[in-house]
């Protein structure tokens, strides 16, 4: 990669950072479903009009709005209005093992050494969080761990389905999801809308910085440096997300970073770098 590109990999993962602060934030005054329905709302409005899909696309786009859509963001706004960012971003990252496993079921992918030992890092990582006095309570802990497992299998969705721009399949995903969140919305959050015209500058700053900068802007840029290097130069990155988010919860929330917690962070990214690693290099290893 060159260096702008090393660069804009490093602020397109700073983006997603502080975008679960300032969920976090934003969900202080706007319901968590309800704002994710506005995010998607938004979302569809700045993508549909400019992206068209086929008939053969629609049934995986709809699933992708259930998996990524509903399930991940859904269960994610949900889960930052009862825990710490910086936690909820280290157990997100559970995602990658979980879509490791599903790969190594649907696709009869081999799982080797390697990658074995990542999985047992990642699961040692989560007890030692365990320990610490920040781990989540029962009720955020299984959301964050559904909403890991939205996002592994949303890969397994999209490596399946026929080749699709990118930014359709966020703003035609985005299009579907709406639906579902609204009767969410409707069953969990009744009065919510009625308190949307004392929402301030944290609600409103937080509804459009996920759709235009989080989810537009920064998975474009993301996008295009997948298009322009290797997946296993830009994708590492990504591993910055919760070092950024646990620094960020420190500098505005105040959250702590207690021995148990770094320990059990460091644990859960090396775990998964080595699941994330080249089939090649666990081939040669494994």
């Amino acid at each position: 990669m060159s260096p702008i590109d090393k660069l804009l990999a490093v602020a397109v993962v700073a983006c997603w950072s502080a975008n679960l602060v300032l969920v976090k934030l934003g969900v202080a005054e706007i319901p968590p479903l309800l704002m994710s329905l506005l995010r998607f709302t938004l979302v569809a409005a700045l993508l549909v009009p400019f992206r068209r899909i086929t008939r053969r696309h629609l049934p995986w786009v709809m699933l992708v709005s259930v998996t990524f859509g509903a399930m991940h963001f859904g269960f994610l706004f949900i889960a930052l209005g009862l825990t710490e960012a910086g936690t909820s971003a280290v157990l997100v990252q559970l995602g990658a093992p979980m879509a490791s496993l599903l790969a190594c079921l649907v696709f009869r992918e081999p799982l080797g050494v390697v990658r074995a030992a990542g999985l047992a890092m990642t699961v040692g990582g989560v007890v030692v969080l365990a320990l610490g006095p920040t781990f989540p309570g029962p009720l955020a802990l299984g959301l964050l761990i559904a909403s890991a497992a939205g996002w592994a299998v949303t890969n397994l969705v999209v490596k399946m389905m026929p080749p699709l721009d990118a930014m359709a399949l966020t703003g035609w995903s985005a299009l579907f999801t709406i639906p579902q969140l609204a009767i969410a919305t409707l069953l969990f959050e009744r009065h919510s809308w009625t308190g949307l015209a004392s929402v301030g500058w944290h609600g409103w700053g937080a509804v459009v910085y996920s759709a235009l900068v989080s989810s537009v802007l920064a998975y474009g840029v993301w996008y295009r440096l997948l298009a322009r290097n290797s997946v296993n130069a830009v994708v590492p990155y990504s591993m910055l997300n919760p070092v950024f988010t646990i620094g960020l919860g420190a500098l505005v929330f105040g959250e702590t970073v207690p021995v148990l917690k770094l320990a059990g962070t460091l644990l859960i990214l090396a775990g998964v770098v080595l699941v994330l690693l080249p089939r090649q290099v666990v081939a040669r290893t494994g």
